[in-house]
């Protein structure tokens, strides 16, 4: 959406053109590689169990058969085969997909495939496979949780790219460039209209992607998750976390649940909550004859009595008769169910609907499932396929332009405005971003601070010359 050599930029407003077409320049260099990385993986994800399906054929694929055998013997299998602890299973919603049991050995974590017709392993990948690698590759989560937050700050200054780029492209008098594109890919004007037509088409797609990703921010998303809760507007009010002595277990992040939940500690179960208010002596004589707990056959029977029989995600509990815990996440958000199963006696001790969810909670339920493809079917992830190619388009031919430009030696950064006041439209962009994201202003700051330094370490010669 650069628009180079524009003769806008000798116009009376052409000193507030060159403050938008400089930050719009620092913005691209900031955070374009990340962002074009982002566009690729979330491209790639949004086919997720397609792409599974055809990778990973031999471990998710299975022949049909006349019998099933139960989800403690697909536990144990998994077990045997990983001698790890099973923390989680994915039950298919067909009967030719395998289950998939996240298994945990010695602090790794890894997922087993089993047949669910012989109950034999088909093999073990990483955490979901190559999909799952695509999944940490999106987030950032593979280079450590401090770049986590870099999901923030991308986002935020991929807003501040099509802000700036819609104030670029919008014509001024010119015919050209607008919604078409002119000259050949030869010449540089080819790369310039390709780049600002991309944009401006794309934009609004960009834009949301880039808003709904914000949830998954390591800093915005959970302090956003918090004080929605805090505030009725969230997920619904937690119950009491499990007791260990009288004091409430940490909250620990959940996965497999909806965005909402994932800060939510399972209700205790009822054996868990009388071990709570018991003294010492009858919580020793409680362990000496503890009640034989739910195994994994009787909870699924439970999960599917209460309605989820579509498929769902189940994660175990870390004691015996914890709570279990039961998501069922179709495509369409509005259909998404939580329900916690006593691992005692296998009633319900919660059912977690969106219909519950408050109105924050449920906006960004929504943006989620949008963002990710599901919502509205295949056409949702060609839509948003064609935000992650056009980024990659506009990444393309800003590389492109400033190739074709650039003097030898030298960055070929647009010139600095030399009224200040030509800064105050931007400012109105770029404020109300950095109040409502904190890193994003953070970075906001830093990067004017390093704008500032180098006006005053550069001559005025030098400045003429950039």
């Amino acid at each position: 959406m650069t628009a180079i050599d524009n003769p806008e930029t000798t116009a009376p407003a052409g000193e507030v053109y060159r403050a938008f077409w400089r930050w719009h320049f620092y913005a691209g260099l900031l955070v374009l590689p990340i962002l074009m990385l982002m566009a690729l993986t979330g491209g790639l994800y949004l086919f997720k169990d397609e792409l599974t399906a055809v990778i990973h054929r031999p471990l998710v694929v299975v022949a049909e058969g006349p019998r099933q055998t139960n989800p403690t013997t697909w536990i144990a299998a998994a077990e045997a085969a990983t001698r790890g602890e099973a923390r989680q299973m994915v039950l298919p919603a067909r009967d030719d997909r395998s289950v998939q049991v996240t298994v945990e050995a010695n602090g790794e974590k890894q997922t087993a495939y089993v047949d669910p017709h012989t109950g034999a392993v088909l093999g073990t990948t990483q955490p979901g496979g190559v999909m799952g690698l695509v999944k940490h590759l999106h987030s950032l989560e593979i280079a450590g949780p401090v770049m986590n937050l870099m999901v923030e700050v991308v986002a935020g200054w991929a807003i501040v790219l099509v802000a700036t780029g819609i104030f670029l492209w919008w014509p001024r008098g010119q015919t050209g460039g607008v919604v078409t594109v002119r000259s050949r890919p030869a010449k540089r004007l080819f790369w310039r209209d390709l780049h600002a037509v991309t944009g401006a088409f794309a934009s609004g797609v960009i834009l949301f992607l880039a808003v709904t990703g914000m949830p998954w921010s390591a800093f915005w998303g959970k302090e956003v998750r918090q004080l929605t809760t805090q505030a009725g507007w969230g997920r619904p009010k937690p119950p009491v976390a499990e007791q260990h002595h009288g004091r409430p277990a940490p909250v620990e992040e959940a996965t497999g649940v909806p965005w909402a939940l994932q800060a939510k500690t399972p209700p205790p179960s009822d054996a868990q909550a009388q071990m709570a208010g018991m003294n010492d002596h009858d919580h020793h004589m409680m362990m000496m004859e503890p009640p034989a707990p739910l195994d994994a056959n009787a909870i699924v029977a439970q999960a599917r009595a209460a309605g989820l029989t579509d498929g769902f995600t189940l994660s175990l509990p870390k004691s015996p008769r914890g709570t279990w815990t039961a998501a069922y996440m179709p495509d369409k958000v509005e259909r998404t169910r939580t329900i916690y199963l006593d691992g005692g006696d296998g009633r319900v001790l919660g059912d977690i609907g969106y219909r519950d969810f408050g109105p924050a909670a449920k906006a960004i339920e929504w943006g989620i499932a949008v963002h990710q493809g599901q919502q509205f079917g295949i056409v949702n992830k060609l839509v948003m396929l064609a935000g992650c190619v056009a980024i990659w388009l506009m990444g393309v031919s800003a590389i492109v332009m400033w190739w074709k430009r650039r003097p030898r030696g030298h960055l070929a950064a647009p010139g600095r405005p030399t009224h200040r006041g030509a800064y105050a439209g931007l400012l109105a962009i770029v404020a109300p971003l950095a109040l409502l994201y904190p890193l994003v202003g953070a970075s906001l700051v830093a990067a004017l601070l390093f704008d500032l330094t180098l006006r005053r370490l550069i001559t005025p010669r030098a400045q003429t010359g950039a």
